[in-house]
């Protein structure tokens, strides 16, 4: 055993200088992620994940662009409140849309709606502010099917909590929010205990009668278009949301003319104009980019304004023109590069570690097993945690969590590998006087390389499906289809998303196929 810790140092030496090169390799290629994060010339503008927040950024974005050197970044589709916010006070974002109820209750956690400037003073210690009203209240309510509501004689809230038997479907977000149901339960004493829904699958779930009312946000084209009731809130608990630009204090400095074009949006959307661009988005499949440029053409005069009637939109997409659409290709760069260098630093890393630990049985035992666990952490926990660890959103915490989830299967398949090494092997290899060292090298690791590759092969299958939850952090990758097609309930730009990622994947096999059989070929 004496003689194993030096060559096993060598070992680990080695890896981790080839692990230093990949990180100036991943700084290099993902230069570009990491430079709209670090420099003070990109404005960086975020977004929540639901339809409404990411057309706003783009009206945002494409405001202020013709008034920068540099185009601004849009981070879309961040996540809730607590992720987006998190991303501004640390730097990663610079603005984003938001709601004046949303600031007094959820960020400040002040118990009543706040006036403009009273949300300013709270927030100015935080580096932040809160600007450019839009014009338009975009509130929560509860929904449910017109039919329904008229066989119950349900017309307010305070009807409904009459019916605890009534089927419940509300968006995690509303449902752990201290202005959601927690407060709202509290007014109305509601008896109702609720299932969690993604918002924009709750329309299908209530038009499918798989429950019977849902929370909605009173701009949302689905409304008329699945005839629900809208609820009234009779004892007057839902503030008002009155969207703003919430941005970090330094914004109109360094960005003077941009942040001059963004204050002549102020008053500038009402809730007509609201919903119907949220219906070309819902209901006609309008990129979000689209819609916005058309806005703003229709705000200067030089366009008509499309409307949520609209039958046949211009802008509206089929299946393939949304599979390979102009984000194709930066799409698939992420993908692959956040895969492969997340697998890379898992072997640089696994294989030494588990290597070393080999000889060791309870060493071992506790590694593997603590391997294993990171594998039951839930992904998007996982994120959350890096996120409040790092201070960042994007490409770093998210190679962490896939570099994670791939150690162990690698470190797994280099443990079995080696152990299958036949001992006689072993013991024939020092009766030639070979080191420690040099039986690793030269018997046990090439014994073990079959067993390994496999494990990389299963890591990387890993990788490929899980790298799309890197676009709820805004680091790319198909997953940002993904979220969109959930965001929207769009199943076409959600097959968009999973298709290439499948043929991604398939074609990992194929290629480590390829090796393999090579391998053998070579070994027979």
């Amino acid at each position: 055993m004496i003689r194993r810790f030096p060559a096993l140092t060598a070992a680990y030496f080695s890896a981790w200088c080839i692990a230093l090169l990949m990180a100036l390799v991943l700084a290099f290629i993902s230069a570009p992620t990491f430079a709209a994060q670090a420099t003070n010339d990109t404005l960086r503008i975020g977004s929540k994940r639901f339809t409404e927040s990411y057309i706003l950024a783009q009206v945002l974005a494409q405001t202020s662009a013709p008034h920068m050197l540099t185009p601004p970044t849009v981070l879309q589709g961040l996540g809730n409140t607590a992720i987006v916010y998190a991303a501004l006070r640390a730097g990663s974002i610079d603005l984003y849309p938001e709601y004046m109820g949303t600031i007094s209750l959820e960020i400040i956690k002040n118990k009543t709606p706040m006036t403009l400037a009273a949300l300013n003073s709270a927030l100015a210690p935080l580096g932040l502010g809160a600007a450019n009203p839009l014009g338009f209240n975009d509130g929560y309510a509860l929904a449910m099917r017109e039919d329904t509501a008229q066989h119950l004689d349900i017309v307010a809230l305070s009807d409904l909590v009459k019916h605890p038997a009534l089927k419940l479907g509300l968006s995690n977000e509303f449902l752990g929010r201290a202005d959601g149901w927690p407060g709202l339960v509290r007014r109305y004493a509601a008896p109702q205990v609720p299932v969690a829904l993604d918002h924009g699958l709750a329309y299908d779930a209530i038009a499918q009668n798989q429950v019977d009312v849902i929370d909605i946000y009173t701009t949302d084209a689905k409304i008329d278009h699945l005839s629900l009731r809208v609820l009234k809130d009779d004892l007057a608990y839902f503030a008002r949301y009155d969207a703003v630009l919430l941005y970090r204090l330094d914004v109109p400095a360094r960005f003077p003319q941009a942040w001059a074009a963004l204050k002549k949006l102020s008053g500038s959307i009402d809730e007509k104009a609201m919903i119907a661009m949220n219906a070309r988005a819902e209901l006609q499949g309008v990129a979000f980019d689209v819609i916005a440029r058309d806005y703003l053409a229709s705000k200067s005069d030089s366009a008509p304004t499309a409307t949520a009637g609209t039958d046949n939109d211009p802008g509206q997409r089929g299946f393939w023109a949304k599979l390979f659409g102009p984000d194709l290709a930066r799409l698939t760069r992420q993908h692959l590069t956040l895969t492969l260098i997340a697998v890379a630093g898992a072997a640089l890393l696994g294989i030494p570690l588990a290597v070393w630990v080999f000889p060791h049985p309870r060493l071992r035992a506790v590694v593997l097993a603590a391997a294993g666990l990171l594998q039951t952490v839930p992904s998007l926990a996982m994120l959350a945690m890096l996120i409040s660890a790092l201070g960042l959103i994007g490409t770093l915490p998210a190679l962490m969590a896939l570099m994670l989830y791939a150690l162990l299967p690698i470190m797994r398949n280099t443990v079995t590998g080696l152990g299958e090494v036949p001992t006689g092997q072993r013991l024939a290899a020092q009766a030639l006087g070979m080191t420690t060292g040099q039986v690793m090298r030269a018997v046990e690791l090439p014994q073990a390389l079959p067993s390994i590759i496999a494990g990389v092969r299963t890591a990387t299958a890993i990788a490929i499906g899980t790298t799309t939850i890197a676009a709820f952090i805004g680091a790319g990758g198909y997953g940002e289809r993904i979220v969109t097609g959930l965001a929207l309930n769009d199943g076409q730009m959600l097959l968009a998303g999973a298709l290439p990622a499948t043929l991604m994947a398939l074609l990992s096999e194929a290629l480590f196929e390829g090796v393999e059989q090579l391998m053998r070929q070579r070994r027979g």
